[in-house]
Order: C-alpha cells, then structure tokens, then sequence
C-alpha cells in the first residue's frame, strides 16, 4: 500500500496540440500579411525615402518575430522564446501605431513618405496596407497570448526548460515504504 497521487495530463496535452495548431496558423497568416504588407509599401515606390524604408523595416521585423515564434515552438529554447515576445510586442505597438496614422491622416502620411504614384491610388493602396496593419496588430495579441499558453503547458508537462516534471505525479514506491517502521507505514 502507500500513498501515491497520478497526474493524468492527457487533457493538458490534447489543449496543448489544439493551441499550438492555432498558435502556427495565426504565425502562418502573419508571415502573408507582413508579407503583403511589403509588397504594397514597395508598390507605392517609397524604397528611397527614409519613412518608406522604416515601413519596410517594421515588416520584416514582424517578419522576424514570426519565424522566432515558430522556431520557439519547435526547438522549445527559452531563447527563441524570449526573442519572439520582445519582437511581437515592439511590432504590435509600431503596426497599431503606423495603422492609426494611415487611416487618421493618410494625406499627410502620404506628404511625408514622398511617393511618386498618384495620390489616389497611393491613398488606397495605403489603406490596404493600413487594413492589413490592424489585422497584423490584432493577429499578433493573439499570437502573444497563445505562446504564453504553449510556454505554461510546456512547463506543466515538464518540457519546458528550467521547468519541474510533472508527468507523474507519484510520491513514493511502495518498496520504498517496506523498510520504514510500522507507525510510519501508511
């Protein structure tokens, strides 16, 4: 006899496999949407100007911490790890930025990039890539929240680095409780 406790984590991983499913989804729509993003920064003609190639720059660091987030995933470093929580919440903050100033004032924003395509289509290909700003803003709190999740239940599995073991959660053997004294027996 003896006391023993069973961790069974059959739910905490079938959650796990669903989050990380969604978790590389979302980074798959992030990587086209930075992707057409820079494609529509490029269609504008913006490659000379210093706020073009800003643009620019902020998708491929979303870019950036896409891959990181996948490759976190997959190796389960905390390095990586680490890496993709800095680059998503510094790209999230500058697309939701960049996307307000598109839609609030896309005239100036337009001055100020010194495009040589026609201000009309220069305007709608801004707010395609302002509208594409927003779903990347939104896409990336997902993306955020969904690793936190991958990184607790990697930890409460035992997979995670640094974390403690808890697949089986059995305190003793009950060979172990043969050579104590009876009164400690249980």
């Amino acid at each position: 006899m003896g006391l023993s406790v069973m961790n069974n984590n059959s739910g905490t991983t079938e959650k796990h496999h669903h989050i990380h499913k969604l978790f590389l989804l979302c980074n798959y729509i992030l990587l086209g949407a930075a992707s057409s993003c820079i494609f529509l920064t490029l269609s504008l003609r913006l490659f000379p100007s210093l706020c073009g190639f800003f643009l620019i720059l902020l998708h491929v660091l979303t870019i950036f911490g896409t891959v990181s987030g996948c490759a976190a995933v997959s190796n389960g470093t905390n390095r990586w790890y680490f890496a993709h929580m800095v680059f998503t919440v510094l790209t999230a903050i500058f697309q939701g930025s960049v996307s307000v100033l598109i839609f609030t004032s896309t005239s100036n924003f337009l001055a100020r990039l010194n495009s040589y395509v026609r201000e009309e289509d220069a305007g709608v290909i801004l707010k395609l890539g302002g509208g594409l700003g927003v779903v990347i803003f939104f896409l990336e709190w997902v993306v955020l929240t969904l690793a936190f999740f991958l990184k607790y239940y990697a930890i409460v599995e035992g997979n995670g680095n640094g974390g403690v073991a808890m697949r089986s959660g059995k305190v003793q053997q009950d060979e172990d409780l043969k050579d104590w004294p009876w009164p400690f027996q249980v």
